[in-house]
This record gives structure tokens, C-alpha cells and sequence, in this order.
């Protein structure tokens, strides 16, 4: 039987404890737009509405997140959903900073890894 050392077994130990996954369900609030950063990168971006849970304690029902797309794979799939679907998506809540008006900003999105459809809007 192979030993492990304590800090290896620290390590592994960290990598459990400290991680940033989320999976959401909800719904695609407009239909998702691709951007084109200054930098020739392209981006999809979309709002996704998700109920929060009875009795959570505040007023408020839904949190609407922006979530975006980097990877070509996730952004195929992305590019098919429409305002209204119900998509599934996981990934990792993230802090981007840009330059805009001369000024640094940032924003607090959801960085999705994969994402699937699980139910097409009924149209209307």
C-alpha cells in the first residue's frame, strides 16, 4: 500500500473543502446575445430567473443571474435557447473586471461550464 504524505493528504483535503460550483434551473429571461469584447473574444451572455424556495425568508421570489459562455461547446448550445426555456447550467460564480468609459468596472456572473436544455418555451 502506497503512503501518502500529510501534505498531499492536506491538499486533497483543501480541494474539498474549497470550491466554487453552482447548478442552477430556471428560466432564460431574453434570448441569448453573442458580444465581441474589444479583444476579438466572443462572449454569449443571458439572464436566467430562478425561484427561490419557499419560506427563504425574504420578500423577494426570483434572483435573476447573468451567466455567460466562453467555451465554443457551451456556446453552440447557448445559441439555441430562446426567452422562456427552461435550461439547466453549471459552472462557477465569477468576478470579471473591464475597462468601460475610461473607467475599471466589474461584474458578478455565473461562468457556465455546461448547460442543457430541459424544457423549450411553449410558444405563444
Amino acid at each position: 500500500m502506497a503512503r501518502t504524505t500529510g501534505q498531499s493528504r492536506d491538499t486533497t483535503l483543501e480541494q474539498l473543502l474549497d470550491r466554487n460550483e453552482v447548478t442552477l434551473v430556471g428560466r432564460v429571461s431574453a434570448d441569448p446575445a453573442e458580444k465581441e469584447l474589444p479583444s476579438g473574444d466572443t462572449v454569449w451572455v443571458f439572464r436566467l430567473v430562478v425561484r427561490r424556495p419557499e419560506g427563504s425568508g425574504s420578500r423577494q421570489s426570483v434572483d435573476a443571474l447573468d451567466c455567460c459562455a466562453w467555451t465554443p461547446r457551451v456556446q453552440r448550445s447557448v445559441s439555441g435557447w430562446r426567452e422562456g426555456d427552461q435550461v439547466e447550467v453549471t459552472g462557477a460564480v465569477r468576478r470579471r473586471f473591464f475597462r468601460a468609459g475610461g473607467t475599471t468596472q466589474s461584474r458578478v456572473e455565473v461562468e457556465v461550464a455546461a448547460g442543457r436544455l430541459r424544457r423549450r418555451a411553449t410558444g405563444g
